[in-house]
């Protein structure tokens, strides 16, 4: 018996920010799983702003998204049926066939989940590539240590927020970059960060920062690129590091954004730069969550989640990453 899923497909490429004239939420029957497949429904799916540049037609770490194809995604759901040998019904599993509610997978990259160890989401949030984005990020790329003083962009974002919590507990003093008031007193009053920049307040950023770090940034941490990372180069200490991660000022522009105008200062300052992907660190996903899990489970380290309710929404939750409409992780419920 066959069963009717709904998933959003991408009709057009876009330039600059996606509208709604670019996706369709669409309906398509699947078949009940044959020999060596399953069917998942999704409970959680995850909206990341890597998924803008699954929007461009070139090549790169990830393929683009195919035109009148559901679009994919990191998703937690709950196996309903099921003709494969590894996966029973009423399993939790993290796959990545998100932007739909129901999934027929034949498994390969379908991985089962505790959901009694931390709740399902955890593992699209603090316990998956969000997690281990910043984990690597500090510990593998940075190598951060006590005394560092760490600025991060993107600070109230999903990856920021774990960046934020995890250099504050191997001792370093953390400047967090945020676009409001509120995130502001989030970061300084509930994550414990030393100082907080409002960067939409701020004439001159790089003068911001020198106030905030007159010792100088010796290790800074980029989701957002553009002014921001000019402002670090400007306020590095000599042998500096920078960890690129991501540069959502960039995403949605036509191109002709400049970069940072002050390259020179990586050889002044003698600063080593080095972007990552965190999929490229898989084998360090077990120290990841051997060091995360039990700070989650004890409360020394929270899974900030901003949750937003239906597969309809699921577009409108993507679109609400490049406004700073969520603290922490976004996520979408079904």
């Amino acid at each position: 018996m066959s069963v009717q899923a709904q998933g959003w497909s991408l009709i057009e490429y876009p330039e600059g920010l996606p509208t709604d004239a670019s996706v369709r939420l669409e309906s398509q029957t699947l078949p009940q799983p044959g020999p060596g497949q399953l069917l998942i429904r999704n409970l959680w799916l995850s909206v990341d702003p890597y998924m803008r540049g699954r929007m461009i037609p070139v090549k790169s770490y990830v393929p683009p998204f195919q035109l009148g194809q559901w679009m994919e995604g990191g998703a937690v759901g709950e196996v309903i049926a099921s003709n494969h040998p590894d996966f029973q019904v009423g399993q939790t599993v993290l796959h990545m066939l998100g932007w739909r509610d129901l999934a027929l997978s034949d498994g390969t990259g379908v991985t089962v989940v505790d959901p009694t160890l931390a709740p399902a989401q955890s593992y699209l949030g603090v316990l998956g590539l969000t997690g281990l984005t910043a984990w690597v990020g500090l510990n593998r790329i940075g190598q951060v240590k006590a005394g560092d003083t760490v600025f991060v962009s993107g600070a109230a974002g999903a990856v920021g927020t774990m960046v934020c919590q995890l250099a504050k507990r191997q001792g370093a003093r953390v400047i967090g970059s945020v676009g409001s008031a509120e995130k502001a007193a989030y970061l300084k009053e509930t994550l414990g960060v030393d100082a907080v920049l409002e960067y939409k307040q701020c004439d001159n950023l790089a003068a911001a920062l020198a106030e905030r770090a007159p010792e100088g940034i010796s290790l800074y941490f980029d989701n957002v690129g553009g002014d921001h990372l000019e402002a670090a180069l400007a306020n590095m200490q000599e042998q500096g590091q920078l960890v690129i991660c991501g540069m959502i000022d960039l995403y949605n522009s036509d191109g002709q954004r400049p970069g940072p105008r002050n390259l020179t200062e990586v050889i002044r300052r003698r600063l080593s730069i080095k972007g990552f992907i965190a999929s490229d660190h898989m084998a360090d996903y077990g120290a990841f969550v051997a060091d995360v899990a039990p700070g989650l489970a004890s409360g020394e380290i929270r899974a900030e989640e901003t949750v937003v309710a239906g597969l309809d929404q699921a577009f409108n939750a993507f679109l609400g990453l490049f406004s700073g409409a969520n603290t922490g992780k976004m996520l979408v419920k079904l």
